[in-house]
């Protein structure tokens, strides 16, 4: 059992939920508000602002990570928060990457369900907070869609990881970039290998949410 804990394909599959996890979770804390207000309210400018978070969602990974790396380098605007390289650079990198998804995908569940039911939910006294909850259950489904894409993207993304972590074994290695290393070194079958664990991870997540949607309708 020991021996397991400490295989390195173990290790970087932790590593890999661990730092996509952590991502996503920390785009949901702001994405989900976000989407759920825009999805909401009437205001000026709110087309030219889902039209933004749009265009976003096929933003290169690759010029991501440049942009990143250029702030969180040594001589970057953020060097003095020490964060390159490092898993917590990952992290950041990857919620920024996802959170057009969590938001575009909430504004979207949002938009299809009765515009009354905020408006309700403060009739009967709910506080907008309350409000806020009322909406974030009638749209469970397209809130756990939005979550689970942006999971996936964030485990499978490559860009980033490789500009702000540098693939530094033990430390900032991830599927991903492993996979991509052994590629380099002519390592196709091990390569293949690690790409099946990673698509067994992001068909496992989506078939588990799929059951649970059902399960919650």
């Amino acid at each position: 059992m020991w021996d397991f804990l400490q295989n390195p394909i173990f290790q970087i599959t932790i590593r890999s939920l661990q730092i996509s996890g952590t991502a996503t979770l920390l785009s949901a804390l702001w994405g989900l508000p976000l989407g759920i207000l825009i999805g909401l309210k009437s205001f000026p400018g709110k087309e030219l602002i889902k039209g933004i978070f749009n265009a976003l969602l096929g933003m290169p990974t690759v010029a991501l990570g440049l942009i990143l790396y250029l702030l969180f380098s040594r001589t970057g605007a953020l060097g003095f928060l020490h964060l390159f390289p490092s898993p917590q650079a990952i992290i950041v990198g990857q919620a920024i990457l996802v959170t057009p998804i969590i938001v575009s995908l909430t504004i979207s569940a949002v938009g299809s369900l009765e515009p009354e039911i905020a408006d309700l939910a403060k009739t009967l006294g709910a506080s907008e907070l309350e409000a806020f909850f009322a909406v974030l259950r009638e749209s469970v489904g397209g809130v756990a869609l939005a979550i689970i894409a942006s999971f996936n993207r964030a485990i499978a993304e490559l860009g980033v990881a490789l500009a702000v972590g540098g693939n530094i074994r033990g430390f900032t290695q991830i599927l991903t970039t492993y996979i991509a290393l052994e590629i380099n070194r002519g390592k196709i079958e091990y390569s293949i290998q690690l790409m099946i664990i990673l698509l067994a991870i992001v068909f496992t997540i989506t078939a588990f949410t799929n059951l649970l949607q059902r399960r919650i309708k």
